[in-house]
């Protein structure tokens, strides 16, 4: 009686971990929940963050999918279809409720499942896998859902007028993150270009970060990108006057990291 007692309350425990992190990311595939859910987090990160993604095992999956199920028969999870054929879940306003009644001020997740574009779907999840990564190595992350909320330093404001996709801190460092699966248009690369050239300046002072809150210094600006963009971004801030080593110091880029194929089938 005991173990099948033990067996309920960790059932119910996995589903509010589950509820959870669609209240973090938003909407997120099976695959992202159990990487989240039944992976073993660090307690602290070790050295620099790798953004690779993190791959559930079976078991894990198997579990995700079981708890999913649940949650939906119960009218606590919405789940849609993406473009590609992957599955989609939200948290519907059973679970937002459920969620509230524990103090977390959860919203439901239906309007992000009816309808986007494939692009959206894709940058998106490539945000989620690389917050995922994050979360289980020891990081605090904010994701692309909580920036989009306001629910992160930069409010709804920005920093200098800029938001990440994701972000990564260790406490003392941060990893601000871009996806970026297509070219920018003329006017918002430009941008981008000032932009990085503010947080350059800003990370060369001796004096700290005034852009950053909370004593926080910049690691890197990590672009999740196309080689042409990377080509192109490095051609244009040279011709702007930086120096490759200014790039190299600042800049990072994950040309190879996730590709379409990766995220391609349903789960």
């Amino acid at each position: 009686m005991a173990t099948q007692k033990d067996g309920r309350v960790r059932a119910l425990e996995n589903e509010v971990k589950v509820l959870r992190t669609l209240h973090r990311l938003g909407w997120a595939r099976s695959q992202d929940i159990a990487a989240t859910v039944w992976t073993r987090w660090a307690q602290r990160p070790v050295g620099e963050p790798d953004f690779k993604p993190v791959v559930p095992t079976a078991s894990a999956l198997r579990m995700a999918q079981r708890t999913l199920k649940r949650l939906r028969a119960a009218r606590q999870v919405l789940h849609g279809q993406a473009m590609n054929g992957s599955v989609i879940y939200s948290l519907a306003e059973g679970g937002a409720r459920r969620l509230r009644e524990l103090g977390v001020p959860a919203e439901t997740g239906k309007d992000l499942v009816r309808q986007f574009s494939a692009a959206q779907f894709m940058h998106r999840s490539v945000g989620n896998q690389l917050a995922v990564s994050g979360i289980t190595a020891g990081f605090r992350v904010t994701t692309e859902n909580e920036v989009a909320r306001g629910r992160w330093f930069g409010g709804v404001d920005g920093v200098a007028a800029k938001k990440p996709d994701v972000l990564f801190n260790d406490g003392r460092r941060i990893w601000w993150m871009e996806t970026e699966k297509s070219r920018r248009n003329a006017r918002d690369h430009q941008r981008l270009l000032v932009w990085l050239t503010a947080v350059r300046d800003d990370a060369m002072r001796p004096s700290g970060s005034t852009l950053l809150p909370h004593g926080l210094r910049w690691a890197k600006v990590v672009f999740v990108c196309a080689p042409t963009f990377q080509v192109k971004l490095c051609r244009d801030l040279l011709a702007a006057g930086w120096k490759q080593d200014g790039i190299d110091s600042i800049i990072m880029f994950k040309p190879t990291l996730y590709s379409n194929e990766e995220i391609r089938f349903a789960y």
